[in-house]
């Protein structure tokens, strides 16, 4: 299926800002404009999809993460579904090995800007991370760990924010039905909700993770310079998907 002529274009705008013959003044613009359109994208489609349901259905996805770090994979896709207007369950293990299976609720726009953000906040994480120095003295599958889940807690307050600005942007607005985009949102969001809770009655909400290890602050810091318009967002790094 081909993919939503705005999405096409942040592609175009991530593709100058990931080039290297871009100046850097160029290639931050052109990712703050790719922020920009990823973060009023679901609005729009919601709002688009409140007068023609069939362009937007509920839908779900099961997703298998990989190691290395499978837990902390598990942890940043669940911010960021859960700032998108998804519902996350962790699976637990798939099969014998370390990898961790979940089962993402939401539309199918927004299903979709989770896998797009994921692939991307993914590769960013795992490049930030290779590229750190354990300091001396520190244990370091400890100091990694706390490194990781600073830069998804960072990452997933920036997201939220987003979210946050580009509903306040469109709060005057109103779908072609006449109901205004708070009610739309909220009316989707209730959906998404009462599939999840069909699908696993007994599940029970997790916790925020926070870690105040060594490497936390280094982790957090990498995850304010995070592009979260979708860098790389053409690659495949997301895992195994099954509807």
């Amino acid at each position: 299926m081909k993919a939503p002529a705005k999405l096409e274009t942040i592609r175009a705008l991530l593709a100058k800002a990931e080039d290297t013959r871009t100046p850097e003044a160029e290639a931050e613009l052109a990712r703050k404009r790719a922020f920009e359109m990823m973060a009023k994208y679901g609005v729009e489609q919601a709002m688009l999809s409140d007068g023609d349901p069939s362009s937007d259905a509920p839908g779900d996805r099961q997703i298998v993460l990989d190691n290395p770090w499978a837990m902390e994979r598990v942890r940043l896709i669940n911010r960021i579904a859960l700032a998108l207007g998804c519902q996350l369950i962790h699976l637990g293990r798939d099969g014998d090995g370390p990898a961790r299976r979940v089962h993402i609720f939401g539309y199918e726009s927004d299903l979709q800007r989770v896998e797009l953000l994921y692939t991307s906040l993914l590769l960013q994480m795992n490049g930030g991370l290779a590229a750190q120095g354990v300091p001396v003295r520190s244990g370091v599958r400890a100091w990694r760990r706390s490194w990781l889940l600073g830069f998804i807690n960072r990452v997933g307050d920036r997201i939220e924010e987003a979210e946050r600005g580009a509903r306040e942007q469109a709060r005057t607005e109103t779908a072609v039905t006449g109901r205004s985009a708070a009610l739309v949102l909220a009316d989707r969001k209730a959906v998404v909700e009462r599939t999840y809770r069909q699908a696993y009655p007994r599940a029970r909400s997790g916790g925020r993770t926070t870690m105040t290890g060594n490497g936390y602050g280094a982790g957090w810091a990498a995850g304010s310079r995070a592009d979260i318009g979708g860098r790389r967002i053409g690659r495949a790094a997301f895992g195994a998907i099954s509807s």
